[in-house]
């Protein structure tokens, strides 16, 4: 843990604190959109505080080779997919652009998959017109949340609030130049990684990401 961090019992705990910190800050036609797989039990209790409907950002990270936890893109489905990538991180791994794009095609090939098990040909809430709050469990490196972010102001979202328990600092006050607002509840520094601000932080599987959805519906 964290030196002097409070720690989250579990994505549920989250999702409530995040809730309470977002109540007075969304209005009107708000949907929530929890990045899955571990955004889902947090965007169910944020979807709850607020009254509002509980959709999912399909966004994958492309991670480095060796090293899946460093995020060298991300993925968002969609219409129009659309990829972000971290130049920076592209450059220090050497990877080259025929192996980006053969992972792009892959995580593209994974986000269908999901889209077709967590939904089922049930309809989807369009962005077009509405407070878009976008939840995940925490950003490590930004660059699932980037996507989302760019898929949801592609298909007209009138105004995008990304909401997080958890974040390194440094990416928090970037992240505050790139949203109509942000709220993060802690901003460690340093900053190892998103799990240890929790005590519970198992896998979420596919199981319970549709759990999440029939929940809310």
């Amino acid at each position: 843990m964290y030196a002097g961090l409070p720690a989250f019992t579990d994505r549920a705990d989250a999702g409530r604190r995040l809730g309470e910190a977002l109540a007075d800050r969304v209005a009107g036609d708000v949907v929530v959109y929890a990045i899955p797989r571990g955004g889902a039990p947090v965007g169910l209790e944020v979807a709850r505080a607020l009254e509002a409907p509980l959709d999912l950002a399909l966004a994958r990270k492309i991670g480095a080779p060796g090293n899946p936890e460093v995020a060298l893109a991300a993925v968002i489905d969609g219409s129009h997919p659309r990829t972000v990538i971290n130049e920076d991180i592209v450059r220090l791994t050497g990877v080259s652009p025929a192996w980006l794009d053969q992972e792009r095609l892959a995580a593209l090939a994974e986000l269908e998959r999901r889209r077709r098990l967590y939904f089922e040909g049930r309809g989807r809430v369009d962005p077009d017109g509405h407070v878009a709050v976008l939840v995940d469990d925490g950003l490590a490196t930004g660059a699932t949340a980037r996507a989302a972010i760019a898929g949801l102001r592609a298909q007209g979202a009138r105004r995008i609030v990304l909401a997080v328990p958890v974040a390194p600092r440094s990416l928090a006050e970037a992240f505050r130049d790139q949203v109509d607002d942000f709220v993060c509840l802690v901003e460690p520094e340093p900053f190892r990684s998103v799990g240890e601000a929790y005590r519970d932080f198992h896998q979420v599987d596919d199981a319970e990401v549709i759990a999440c959805l029939a929940e809310a519906r």
